[in-house]
Order: C-alpha cells, then structure tokens, then sequence
C-alpha cells in the first residue's frame, strides 16, 4: 500500500513502514506518560495503544484508494464517518474474526469510540505518533515538491496537529527532531525504511526492515492471543517484535545464510550489534536521562540473556530465563513481565515466509527465494507451539 503516490518522492513510501515507524513512537509517548500510573493502569493503557495501532493499521488496508485530505473530510462528519466505519468493520469481520471475539469486540469498540470523538490518552498518543511519522515522511518529499501549492497546508495541519499534543511527555522533544536526544532516536528509527530486506534479490513488493519489524510485531501479538498470553505478555511481544531488527540501524540487513556460513561469525556479528547499541543507540536516550527507555529496550532486545529469542521474565529486576512451559504455566502473570522467544522467532521466520512466498507469487523466482521458502517449510513441518498453534499447517495454507 502506497502512500504519497501523488507526489513526486525519491523512494517508494508505504504504509507498512509509516505504522512502524508510528508505534515505535508511540512505545516512547507511552512509556513517558504512563509513568505515574498503578501497574494494572499501565497495563490497560499499554493494551489499549497496541490494539489501537493494529487496529488503525488494519482500518487504513481497507480505505486504502481514499486520499488523506478526502478522509479527513469524511471523519469531520460523524454521520459519514460511521457510515464509513461500518463498511470497513464488514470488510474485515470474516479476516480478523479467528482471533476471537474479543479481539472483534475490542476493534468494533477501537472505532465507536473514534467516530464519537474520543479523546482517552490512548488514542491521544496514537494520534501524536501518527502525526510525528506522517510529518517524518513528508519531510523527504517536501524539497522536491516546493511548486505544489498543497505543500504549505499539509506542513501546517501537521504542525497545528502536534501543538495541540504538548501537553503530552516527550512530544515537544519530537517536534523539535534531532535537536534533542528522543527526537534524534525516533529520527534514526525512520530511517530504517531506507534498509532494503533481502537486498541482493530481486523481489515485488520490496520490502523494508522497518516494514518487517512491524510485520513480525503484528504476527507475535496475534499468535500471544492464540496462546491465552497475558496482557503484559502480549505486549512485550509486540514490542520485542517491533525493535528486534533495530541493530541493524549499525549493521544494515545481514542474511541468514551469512550469519550460518562460518563458524562464529554470528556471535561475532552479535558481539558487534552490543557495542555499537551502547555507542550511538543507547548513548542518545542517556541513561541519566531516559534510563527507564534504555532499560526497556534491553529487555526486549535480549541483552542480559544473550539473544531477543529467549524467554525471559522480570525477577528482582532482572531478566531470567524460562521456559515455554513456564511461560504458559506460572510466568503467565502480568506482575512476571514475562515475554516469549521461540514464539518470536517463529513469527520472525514466518514474516520473512511471506516476503518470499509473495515475492514469487509475484512472478520474481530466484534460488534465494525458493530456498528460503523450502529450508522454513521444512523447519516447521513438525513444530507447534499449541494444539492451536501448529505452524506447519499454518504454512501448508500457503500452497
């Protein structure tokens, strides 16, 4: 799905990498403004920002043809904006319904309370981040456009949007941009969409490493629901998801196949990632500063336990290591923080799964191609995570 297709831009622009670059944002806002909050509170907020942006993700797949300017005419009248919302909610009914009903009742609830207006905290954060990224994005393409005369109105809707969110924690630092040290991280983050997967084989639809990531998030949120995770689980797996591939803002996108080729070389390329997370990642939060972002980060990046694929819980402060029947037994508890790591995995593959498997439905057939999509079938003919959970059959419907 492309975005600004009406303008002239340097690269393609999808949606996939903006609702990335969006709910990374978003993981900023919500950690700086839900610092006063109970745990229980935290965790509803947290949910509430998850779903929202899936939801909205998802909401935008379907009105894919509307350009922003005519749908924001059609939201600023509720009567047309339900009218709107009920058509999308039919259109994605039979496709998210196998998540449950109350992923379906949470979404249909997600949009009353859009069409009604509504103003909570989360979907205040969500708006803001949605501006920030959208206004990102802008900022490539507006240098070449200075002839088009929407340009200076589009600048100023986004600039009247983000003012009117300052009261928010850490939004005047990301007005500001990489003058300030959470502007600057959320400035490096987007420019992961420049990072090509796959970039040595041809393949339609390209795809991006921040497109991925998000891919990779969505898959691990979906597959937590069909886990029974808990809430706090289910959310650390989306954000383990949507950082995973962040290292490779230092290292750019190293394939497997090389990773696996000499003995060591991933611990090596791993080792690397570490040191150079600390110097020009970890460095620009500041942990004097935003030392509470840091320390999130680092769980779910796998830091202290050597790998994001393992699964870990919070205990005396610390991340341990557990099992997946622990997971799914005793650590099953908000209050254990727990988050999963072969489930992460799984999803990673599977997300790379579909970048081939589309790619060569596409018409693009190449070696690489066919030997990803043969080595991760054959992987998981056998494995599930649940009897619900069988990835074999999941990839069977592939055929």
């Amino acid at each position: 799905m492309k975005r600004w297709n009406d303008k002239m831009r340097p690269m393609e622009l999808v949606e996939v990498d903006k609702q990335a670059h969006k709910m990374i944002v978003a993981w900023l806002l919500f950690e700086l403004n839900s610092q006063n909050l109970s745990a229980r509170e935290k965790a509803v907020l947290g949910e509430d920002i998850v779903r929202g942006g899936i939801f909205d993700y998802l909401y935008r797949l379907v009105i894919t043809d509307i350009k922003p300017p005519i749908f924001y005419q059609i939201k600023s009248n509720p009567a047309h904006y339900q009218k709107l919302t009920a058509w999308v909610l039919n259109e994605l009914q039979p496709r998210v319904q196998p998540l449950g009903k109350d992923f379906w009742d949470g979404m249909k609830s997600h949009f009353e309370r859009q069409v009604s207006g509504d103003e909570s905290l989360a979907s205040r954060i969500l708006d803001a981040a949605h501006l920030f990224a959208s206004r990102w994005e802008f900022h490539l393409i507006r240098d070449m456009n200075t002839w088009d005369e929407e340009m200076e109105d589009i600048e100023d809707n986004f600039r009247r949007g983000l003012e009117a969110h300052l009261d928010l924690s850490g939004v005047r630092q990301l007005i500001e941009g990489p003058s300030t040290r959470l502007g600057k991280f959320a400035f490096m983050c987007g420019q992961l969409r420049f990072q090509k997967r796959w970039s040595q084989t041809p393949r339609i639809p390209e795809t991006s490493v921040l497109g991925h990531m998000f891919i990779v998030a969505c898959l691990a949120y979906f597959f937590s629901i069909a886990a029974g995770a808990c809430p706090v689980r289910r959310q650390n797996n989306f954000y383990a998801g949507l950082f995973h591939d962040i290292p490779e803002l230092l290292t750019r996108d190293i394939i497997s196949p090389v990773k696996s080729s000499v003995q060591g070389i991933g611990d090596l390329i791993r080792e690397y990632e570490g040191r150079e997370l600390e110097r020009r990642l970890f460095s620009i939060l500041d942990r004097s500063v935003y030392g509470g972002l840091v320390d999130r980060l680092e769980y779910f990046l796998g830091i202290a336990v050597g790998s994001e694929f393992e699964a870990t819980i919070m205990e005396d402060g610390k991340a341990k290591v557990v099992s997946w029947e622990q997971l799914q037994g005793p650590c099953n508890r908000d209050e254990c923080c727990p988050k999963d790591g072969r489930m992460l995995k799984v999803c990673d593959h599977l997300a790379a799964f579909l970048e081939a498997y589309t790619a060569l439905s596409n018409g693009i057939t190449n070696a690489h191609l066919q030997q990803a999509s043969w080595r991760i079938r054959t992987l998981y003919q056998n494995q599930s995570l649940t009897e619900e959970l069988h990835i074999g059959a999941l990839l069977a419907d592939f055929d």
